[in-house]
């Protein structure tokens, strides 16, 4: 019977622990997810931010039991893995709930911890609030809930845009900052012109063109001097792969910071693969 043993639920993780458990019944399959959410609806966040979603438990589609249930998935949230012991095969497992440290022996791991929100080193950075997670959509909601009147969002990629969109909706007085000369960057400039007039219509403040230089107590000022009123600050300006692990594990890291993976997922060691937003694809390892 093979141990197989994912870091990280979620899209990635989960998928594969499901498609995993159709090709194999017998394998004994364990998930170790960092957050106390293992599945979820990642685009509904923003949604229930501006209360078009109104119950948090829309958000949520499995549960470590009903996973257990269903596929027989052994899935551990709030749990995050320290180490990775390449040479006997095992990880260190930390259980967050109690703070019992444990190793798990596996046949093969599956390396899914997905990305982490770019903050960038600026003066006030710490002010602001990125969504990735239930956990992070909930400290916003929260904030929210205390009736700011003013917010910038900093980035025009489709969170940010998404985000801008429900605080709006929220009654909040909302300016939207992107360093490019226009949002969602995807699309060609003829089609986001329509973007930018439906943004300005819903009010909407677009500042394009300029980057963010620092968040003060009260506003956020830009690289070109402006100031903008700011209760609430939001990072929306990408993510990175979250790879502290696989590199402290001596997994070979690709050019643009993910881990290298060949066609079939593999890293450099045979006995791991990767999936989802850490991984980077090469023709050969």
């Amino acid at each position: 019977m093979k141990k197989i043993v994912v870091i990280g639920g979620v899209a990635g993780g989960m998928s594969f622990a499901a498609r995993m458990r159709r090709l194999d019944e017998t394998a004994e399959i364990t998930v170790i997810e960092k957050s106390g959410f293992v599945s979820y609806a990642n685009c509904g966040l923003p949604y229930y931010v501006g209360g078009v979603i109104e119950k948090e438990e829309s958000l949520l589609l499995q549960t470590p039991q009903s996973l257990w249930k269903r596929f027989r998935l052994d899935v551990r949230i709030g749990s995050e893995v320290l180490r990775i012991d390449r040479e006997s095969k095992q990880v260190d497992v930390l259980n967050h709930a109690d703070g019992h440290e444990y190793s798990l022996s596996y046949d093969y791991l599956i390396f899914s911890p997905g990305a982490a929100p770019i903050r960038p080193n600026l003066p006030g950075i710490e002010r602001s609030l990125s969504l990735r997670n239930v956990e992070d959509v909930k400290r916003m909601f929260d904030v929210v809930s205390h009736k700011p009147t003013t917010a910038v969002v900093i980035g025009g990629g489709f969170i940010g845009v998404e985000m801008a969109e429900n605080l709006v909706q929220r009654g909040i007085k909302t300016s939207l900052v992107e360093a490019q000369d226009q949002v969602l960057m995807p699309l060609d400039p003829e089609m986001v012109t329509f973007v930018h007039k439906e943004l300005e219509s819903k009010g909407v403040n677009l500042f394009l063109g300029s980057a963010l230089a620092s968040i003060n107590e009260k506003n956020v000022v830009l690289a070109n001097g402006t100031a903008i009123d700011a209760d609430l600050v939001i990072m929306a300006i990408g993510v990175r792969p979250e790879i502290t692990l696989a590199k402290s594990a001596g997994l070979e890291i690709g050019e643009r910071g993910g881990v290298k993976v060949d066609q079939f997922n593999r890293t450099s060691d045979p006995s791991i693969y990767a999936v989802g937003d850490a991984v980077e694809k090469t023709d050969a390892l």
